[in-house]
């Protein structure tokens, strides 16, 4: 809508040229600020305010670049961000299209993590007496991290030279980048859920301290303070602390630490196992010693000397262990006689061949009894048992 004079526009004209100038005018910028409102759409995207100490800037993260993310963003986090401006003509509202993100700074990860491991250590979440034992001999291990890679390789070779026989279960999942968090939360909850493992390991090589940052998400250290089977963490390398460690029944120091600190060595055990026998052998010999000696004494005693008196004791406790005999084993005879007559009355009545002596008649199909009249059908052909023999017949 224009007039003479003075040009004018309707409000979506007008939006829309701002919106051409604005877009066209910044078609990429690198913007830093700090993340608040940050909310996750059931979308799949991502919108947030970038803000500094005077002004704010709405943005827009689209679901398909989320995957692409090595740090998932988070309140209060400074980041540095790469877009372009575009206009949301609904609205009238100007935003930045966001392509990529990273923190400002590892000061700023840092300075999450430990806001983060203040918060669970105030709700108790890393306290002693939430640990639960590992298991002595587990047979059945549950192990979360990448199918790629040298941690799963490095852990399974110490598998089997520490326990051959060692059952893992793998549970494949992202250690690294936007979306990883997630998945090792529900691959804990899904080992409680099959509940098939006895100990959980979940493992990632080093790594700088984006790398690792799914193992300090808040998600991930939840999914293991609620996990009802005891849970080693071995994340990064000897000095690489995450929250998932404080969350942990254990903390191993690297992968490979994780998986013999949970199996125990098979020759150790054999080992073990010859000391008890070696033991228990000793213990015999002795009792047999001790049996010996009892038994010399016993040649020696007076009533040893008596045989006569002895024998005649004996004889008359052999007469009254007789008759106990006798009086029990007709007693049970009885008894199983009794059982057997009940027995054969109930073989008699399931008889089959009485039920057709009565009048009636077994239907088989392909040789097995057809018991409802719903399994035939037309022209199914069958065979009819009658007392006196079998009559082949075909459905109507």
């Amino acid at each position: 809508m224009k007039t003479i004079g003075q040009q004018q526009y309707t409000v979506t004209e007008l939006t829309r040229h701002i919106k051409q100038m604005l877009e066209s005018g910044f078609p990429s910028v690198v913007v830093v600020g700090e993340i608040s409102n940050l909310k996750r759409h059931t979308s799949g995207h991502i919108y947030f305010t970038l803000k500094d100490d005077t002004a704010q800037l709405s943005a827009v993260l689209w679901r398909s670049r989320v995957p692409f993310l090595h740090t998932a963003p988070q309140d209060g986090m400074k980041v540095v961000v790469t877009g372009r401006i575009s206009v949301y003509e609904v609205r009238g509202t100007y935003q930045i299209d966001v392509a990529s993100l990273k923190p400002l700074g590892a000061g700023e990860l840092q300075l999450a993590f430990e806001r983060l491991k203040e918060k669970l250590a105030a709700e108790g979440l890393f306290a002693a007496e939430r640990k639960k034992p590992l298991p002595e001999y587990p047979a059945r291990i549950g192990l979360v991290t990448s199918r790629t890679g040298a941690v799963l390789h490095d852990m399974l070779n110490v598998f089997r030279r520490r326990f051959p026989a060692l059952t893992v279960v793998l549970a494949a999942v992202r250690v690294q980048g936007a979306g990883a968090a997630e998945e090792i939360a529900r691959a804990i909850r899904d080992f409680n859920d099959y509940g098939g493992v006895e100990v959980i390991i979940i493992a990632r090589g080093g790594g700088s301290l984006e790398d690792l940052w799914p193992f300090n998400e808040e998600v991930v250290a939840r999914a293991i303070a609620a996990s009802r089977i005891p849970l080693v963490s071995a994340v990064g390398h000897e000095v690489d602390f995450s929250i998932a460690d404080f969350a942990a029944d254990m903390r191993a120091p690297t992968p490979s630490a994780a998986a013999e600190l949970v199996v125990r060595d098979r020759q150790a055990i054999l080992e073990i196992l010859r000391d008890f026998s070696y033991t228990m052998r000793r213990s015999l010999a002795s009792r047999i010693d001790q049996q010996r000696e009892h038994i010399h004494h016993l040649l020696k005693s007076h009533a040893f000397n008596r045989p006569i008196d002895l024998l005649h004791s004996h004889s008359q406790h052999i007469d009254e262990l007789t008759r106990s005999l006798s009086v029990s084993a007709a007693h049970r005879y009885a008894l199983a006689a009794a059982n057997l007559k009940g027995v054969g009355q109930r073989l008699t009545a399931l008889n089959p061949a009485l039920a057709l002596k009565r009048g009636y008649a077994i239907v088989r199909k392909h040789g097995r009894i057809v018991d409802a009249a719903a399994r035939l059908h037309p022209h199914d052909d069958v065979m009819i048992s009658f007392q006196d023999g079998d009559v082949p017949s075909t459905i109507v």
